[in-house]
């Protein structure tokens, strides 16, 4: 899958299946802007990139502030033009019974893992929809799917930006731009090894492959959606959980 002459978009690379994805993108050939609030691992990050003779530059984001989305919207297409490909990757969730949550940790999950994807696309799809042509790829969860215990807001959060991709696929297919969202199953980031061994464990044993993912296993379902590949692809939510969660 070659991505040459094509400019990547990316949140969440300083880390994580966000990372793997900026490096998945770069390997196919495309020119990867990676945004996150992590400015260390992320210029990092880029700095790598640089280093393997990828294009790669830093852009520092925080999905939580429309401010700074706005900012950094603006900063890609004036110095960039149109992304070929958005991947909304940047998420973040925190286990705990839903009666503890507060409204300010409820606000930010859905800041991050929602409105934040939903507002960066809204800046940057008028110049796609004029060029017409584009990939979004949103990287939601399988607890936005099935559910998962002790992530109430965050399930709640990540089904949304699944709606949101299935509608948005709908409005823009005719544009020549494609939607479409995976759902990654544990997976071996920062965020998964945050939550209590016990806990670990038991995902491990639910698990029909018995084993965690990879970040680049979940990068390879992003690039597939980001190429030429799934041209005639829109409006798909694809499932990377070794098996965990097979209900449609």
């Amino acid at each position: 899958m070659k991505l040459d002459n094509r400019t990547a978009l990316v949140t969440g690379a300083a880390s994580g299946i966000g990372r793997a994805t900026a490096q998945a993108m770069a390997d196919a050939g495309a020119r990867v802007l990676l945004a996150d609030i992590d400015e260390a691992n992320g210029a990092e990050a880029a700095a790598q990139l640089r280093g393997g003779g990828h294009k790669a530059d830093y852009l520092k984001v925080d999905l939580t502030n429309p401010e700074s989305i706005a900012a950094v919207a603006a900063r890609v297409l004036q110095g960039f033009g149109p992304p070929d490909i958005i991947v909304n990757g940047a998420g973040w969730g925190m286990t705990h019974p839903f009666w503890e949550g507060t409204p300010e940790l409820w606000a930010k999950l859905v800041a991050l893992n929602f409105v934040g994807p939903m507002q960066l696309v809204k800046a940057l799809l008028p110049a796609m929809l004029e060029r017409g042509s584009g990939r979004i790829v949103n990287i939601a969860s399988d607890a936005g799917r099935v559910g998962s215990l002790g992530e109430t807001v965050y399930s709640g959060a990540k089904g949304g930006l699944i709606a949101f991709t299935k509608s948005l696929a709908r409005e823009t297919a005719r544009r020549g731009i494609t939607a479409n969202c995976v759902c990654p199953g544990p997976t071996e980031t920062p965020l998964l090894f945050a939550v209590p061994d016990k806990h670990l464990e038991a995902f491990k044993k639910a698990i029909p492959m018995r084993r965690f993912a990879q970040p680049s296993e979940v990068a390879d379902a992003i690039l597939f959606f980001a190429s030429d590949r799934a041209a005639y692809v829109t409006g798909q939510v694809l499932s990377v959980s070794g098996g965990l969660t097979m209900a449609g």
